[in-house]
């Protein structure tokens, strides 16, 4: 089979415009970035906002393994399908971000037959909205060290500062560094460091606004620092909101874009799924919604991480109600959960199989304590055999969960037929009675043991000292209110990833809890949780090129 970005480069793309016109968007309301991407004036709400939104489906999976699941490829090719059905649909996903495409993950615009496009721009520089959020991040960091070498007016304490420098690439020798070093004139030396930007807050406050003047009001309550007497301090204080939000005035307006099927995607917005919530903007799911009648996004790793927060965080800020959430699952990634080796995923292993679904199990139970329908989607590779797959269908079946097989990597929307007719069916069937797990009104300790036991199936949560005296000071400062945003290994349901399938007999601990009050949540971190990546030993760039002619290869 030929590679993504070969197939990507085969397909005849249609013009923006007439994509934006099949769902009802004027070329007038189109910023154009070429022929084949737009963003979308943020008057488009306006004019649709009165109208009724078409059902909402998040696309979810098992917690991912070296062998994949296709999250995102099932997301565009589920939507082809519809598509192909006659139904009126559009998707979201999340902008990849610079630093995985360059390093070992790849890109984030799906695989084979099932991709958006044009590919290689939505992989690199795109529309420049991480380059914007990048700056408006590092804009706040170079104002916040001017305060200090200018008198330090607010009393900031520069052993507590929290609000470190950001750049789209893995890099790990910038983690930790020192600055202000060379006399007086070059700043307070101070030890500082930086992230990758999808980890920065800004991105999440990007993907939470509502509109403009919403990103503004985020950015200003954003805690930076906080001073000798240890009381908060914010963007507001710094007086910068303002000239963070110019640099954001396009970044928060959609990007539109089109699958290999000439489908409209919006791909906009990129946090992390682990420190963040993962998912795309709430300004393109909410647009999607008024302009479709299947509307499809997806949130990151596993349904422990992604699915939760998109329920009890993404769905409280948008008033979203999902209607329906879509499980995908791979023959391969289940054996592995159930201890098969690596090497040995392309022989037939029923016991390893039977173990291994106990983690697409524990997903599926979770998706119904939110009361949302579920379908589980198995993205099928040519290993599997019927055995294996009517291994899967039986534990479905048992369990009382729809399940549908999908071969959209190497179909493109006709693989995704079964699994679209699955999912129309349930929608018809299965009325959403959702609701998030907690209440807000319930503690902070109170809201992270219900996500650790109910959601990862963990014996109780303890906490370091250090976690349990930034409870507190949180709980004076009345930001005990806020939803819970639990920063944790994908690889696991626990806070060890070595721990596969569904482990049991597990405690979660919780070393550090941080205030993100701009985005609207507090972090929860249990285990180590990297923000600034590092690079294999042999990076993605080493095999990307580009020739004479502008042709891209190695891009996936």
């Amino acid at each position: 089979m030929k590679t993504d970005i070969q197939i990507a480069q085969e397909a005849k793309l249609k013009p923006i415009v007439d994509i934006a016109a099949e769902i009802g968007i004027a070329e007038d309301e189109l910023e154009l970035y070429g022929k084949y991407k737009a963003k979308v004036d943020l008057s488009v709400w306006r004019r649709l906002q009165d109208k009724p939104d078409g059902k909402l489906i998040l696309l979810t999976a098992i917690n991912p393994t070296a062998a994949g699941e296709g999250k995102t490829t099932t997301t565009v090719g589920l939507g082809q399908a519809l598509a192909r059905m006659g139904k009126k649909t559009v998707m979201a996903l999340r902008e990849p971000s610079l630093g995985p495409s360059f390093g070992v993950k790849g890109g984030a615009a799906g695989g084979g037959y099932a991709q958006v496009v044009p590919m290689a721009d939505i992989n690199l520089h795109f529309t420049g909205d991480l380059h914007a959020i990048t700056t408006a991040h590092n804009l706040l960091a170079a104002v916040l060290d001017n305060h200090l070498q200018q008198g330090n007016e607010l009393n900031i304490d520069p052993r507590r500062i929290v609000w470190r420098r950001a750049m789209d690439m893995n890099e790990r020798a910038l983690r930790n560094i020192v600055i202000g070093m060379g006399g007086h004139t070059n700043g307070v030396p101070r030890q500082d460091g930086f992230d990758i930007t999808v980890a920065s807050e800004v991105m999440a406050i990007l993907c939470l606004a509502s509109d403009l003047m919403d990103l503004k009001e985020r950015l200003s309550r954003m805690i930076v620092a906080y001073t000798y007497d240890r009381k908060p301090v914010t963007v507001a204080d710094l007086e910068v909101q303002g000239a963070m939000t110019l640099l954001l005035k396009d970044a928060i307006k959609p990007n539109l874009v089109q699958t290999l099927e000439n489908g409209p995607a919006f791909v906009h917005g990129g946090p992390f799924a682990n420190i963040a919530h993962g998912t795309n903007t709430l300004i393109a799911t909410k647009l999607g919604l008024k302009l479709s009648d299947y509307f499809l996004t997806e949130a990151g790793f596993g349904a422990d991480l992604g699915a939760e927060k998109y329920f009890d965080i993404v769905s409280r800020y948008g008033n979203l109600k999902p209607d329906l959430t879509v499980i995908v699952a791979t023959a391969r990634a289940l054996k592995l959960h159930g201890g098969a080796d690596k090497k040995e995923l392309n022989n037939e292993d029923l016991g390893a199989l039977e173990r291994g679904f106990a983690n697409l199990a524990k997903h599926i139970e979770n998706v119904a304590k939110f009361k949302v329908p579920a379908v589980v989607a198995i993205n099928r590779f040519p290993t599997d055999t019927p055995a294996e797959l009517q291994l899967i269908a039986d534990k479905c079946k048992e369990m009382g969960v729809a399940f549908a097989l999908s071969d959209v990597f190497a179909k493109g929307g006709e693989g995704g037929r079964e699994l679209a007719e699955t999912v129309l069916k349930v929608l018809e069937e299965q009325p959403s009675h959702f609701e998030p797990i907690y209440s807000l009104d319930q503690s902070i300790k109170q809201k992270i043991e219900i996500i650790a036991k109910e959601i990862y199936g963990a014996d109780g949560v303890e906490y370091t000292s250090e976690a349990n005296k930034s409870i507190r000071n949180y709980t004076r400062l009345g930001l005990d209110k806020l939803p819970i945003c639990m920063a944790k290994t994908q690889y696991s349901l626990s806070d060890n990833p070595s721990l596969l399938g569904r482990p049991t007999g597990f405690t979660i601990t919780v070393r550090e809890v941080r205030a993100s009050v701009g985005a609207g949540f507090l972090v929860a971190i249990t285990g180590e949780i990297m923000t600034m990546p590092g690079l294999p030993k042999r990076p993605a760039a080493q095999d990307i090129d580009i020739d004479a002619d502008g042709k891209v290869t190695g891009l996936f």
